[in-house]
């Protein structure tokens, strides 16, 4: 039997809750709530490989350094070797309740935990205009002076006033340097975690030298990739909504179940999704559908199992009633 491949995101809310203080025991039991939902894809017989988002935790981990320097002289490790931190903490706990959930169901699968570096362009736009925000908040003449003495670019914090938070660049992801172990060892049967946080971004030099760049590379953009690099058929991004909405949150707020290329494409290009939240998992699923995926889906974790929710894209509408 033919069995599919799909590629499952976990969004930051599989693992850490707004509400919560990030305690390993908290992040435990919210993995392994995310995990059992995954238990009826490999039932009906998928393949799995599952990326997740690092955000919080990454922002613990710069916090730590700036904390580590300040009281102890430790030297700060750059971002490239955070991300590489998280993806091991993430990885390793991810496995860890993976195995417990599929003893608990009676499935025997090898589960592997696979670091990830994702080649970008060093002569990326985004280089150009440092956009995404993290590690701690400062004020504006720490910033400043972090500014003189490490290079680090600023923007003021949109939710606290008079506050400054490090930007980093946010470049397209072009290759996953170990996609094709990637590919053998899920095709072979077994359960893969891999590009944590959308990867360790880095790119190659004239001489094919790995070389690395401060920047933090989306999350959705890199699984979509991977997903399309390994010849997923399906591509599943996991976040805290069941559905995609049209003007979500507006009195014209409509459900949007069913969607192909072109129609994603349009409602994206004139605005309907947010930026700041939905549109760049869209983003993300067409990219999928274009370089051949059969479906992409975005739902809330605890809804997976029932093919009721989550909003399905495909190339072309599988049953032209559905077309809006």
């Amino acid at each position: 039997m033919t069995r599919k491949l799909a590629v499952v995101a976990l969004g930051g809310n599989a693992l850490l809750r707004d509400n919560e203080v990030g305690t390993i025991e908290e992040q435990e039991r919210n993995t392994t709530e995310t995990l059992e939902n995954l238990v009826h894809l490999i039932r009906e017989g998928y393949n799995l490989v599952i990326t997740h988002g690092n955000g919080p935790q990454v922002g613990n981990i710069l916090m730590r350094n700036d904390a580590g320097e300040a009281m102890y002289n430790i030297a700060p490790m750059p971002l490239d070797v955070c991300v590489a931190d998280s993806q091991g903490g993430i990885g390793y706990m991810i496995e860890r309740m993976m195995r417990n959930v599929l003893n608990k169901h009676k499935i025997d699968k090898n589960i592997i935990s696979v670091m990830s570096m994702v080649t970008v362009d060093p002569d990326d736009e985004a280089f150009q205009n440092p956009s995404k925000r993290i590690g701690k908040i400062y004020n504006e003449t720490d910033a400043n002076q972090l500014c003189q003495l490490k290079g680090w670019q600023f923007k003021p914090s949109p939710k606290h006033a008079g506050a400054f938070r490090r930007v980093v660049p946010s470049p397209t992801p072009i290759d996953i340097l170990n996609q094709e172990i990637i590919a053998n060892m899920v095709n072979e049967g077994n359960i893969v975690i891999t590009a944590g946080g959308g990867g360790i971004p880095v790119y190659l030099d004239e001489e094919q030298n790995v070389r690395t760049v401060d920047a933090v590379i989306d999350k959705d953009m890199t699984s979509a990739l991977l997903a399309s690099s390994i010849g997923a058929d399906e591509f599943y991004i996991l976040t805290d909504v069941p559905y995609i909405f049209k003007d979500f949150g507006l009195p014209t707020q409509e459900k949007l179940e069913f969607l192909n290329y072109n129609d994603t494409l349009h409602y994206l290009n004139i605005g309907t999704f947010g930026e700041g939240s939905m549109a760049p998992k869209i983003r993300a699923c067409l990219k999928f559908i274009e370089n051949g995926g059969q479906k992409s889906v975005i739902t809330e974790a605890t809804k997976l199992v029932d093919k009721s929710f989550g909003s399905k894209i495909t190339l072309e509408y599988d049953n032209k009633k559905i077309a809006p």
